[in-house]
């Protein structure tokens, strides 16, 4: 891998709050993540975090990461990664546990939520295992759109009845 496909994929990865990771078979999932000594740490498996189900993420396994653009939204990049699964309370967990703990939002243990991860959680690193897959001046045709993978979790609720009485009287405070 050139030095310029080291930093288009780390910087793209380090701004991007989310990827999706694809295993080596099966549709891909969208997993926030962080950015980590040069890999892309993330955590899951967990009953109150992010699911890996479906994805075959093996220690020394192969994976692909898509990156998203920060600023347009669009696929920026597509490198294949390594899989590292880190053994819990060694040095190297302990210091990705420790950034993946400060990206973590509103995690209801949030003082205790290294004891959780170890005990029910898996945490990985993909490390760049190649040059990127694609790139900008070599993107496929076609939008590679696909539907969403069902999960267990949800932010669907019943907006709270005062909400468009909030948001109508910003607005017309704004204009005035």
């Amino acid at each position: 891998m050139t030095l310029l496909d080291q930093a288009l994929v780390e910087e793209a990865s380090k701004k991007s709050g989310l990827i999706w990771v694809r295993g080596p078979e099966g549709p891909a999932r969208s997993l926030w993540h962080v950015w980590h000594d040069g890999a892309a740490c993330l955590l899951g498996d967990g009953p109150l975090e992010q699911p890996l189900e479906g994805l075959e993420l093996t220690d020394g396994g192969t994976a692909t990461v898509s990156v998203r653009s920060k600023d347009k939204g669009g696929r920026l990049v597509v490198w294949p990664a390594r899989v590292v699964e880190l053994a819990p309370r060694t040095e190297r967990w302990e210091t990705t546990v420790g950034e993946l703990r400060g990206k973590r939002l509103n995690a209801p243990d949030f003082q205790t939520v290294a004891d959780r991860w170890a005990r029910e959680c898996r945490v990985l690193r993909l490390e760049p295992a190649g040059p990127p897959v694609q790139q900008p001046g070599s993107m496929p045709d076609d939008a590679q759109a696909a539907v969403p993978l069902p999960t267990r979790a949800t932010t669907r609720r019943r907006i709270p009845a005062a909400l468009p009485k909030l948001l109508f009287r910003r607005r017309r405070q704004a204009d005035s």
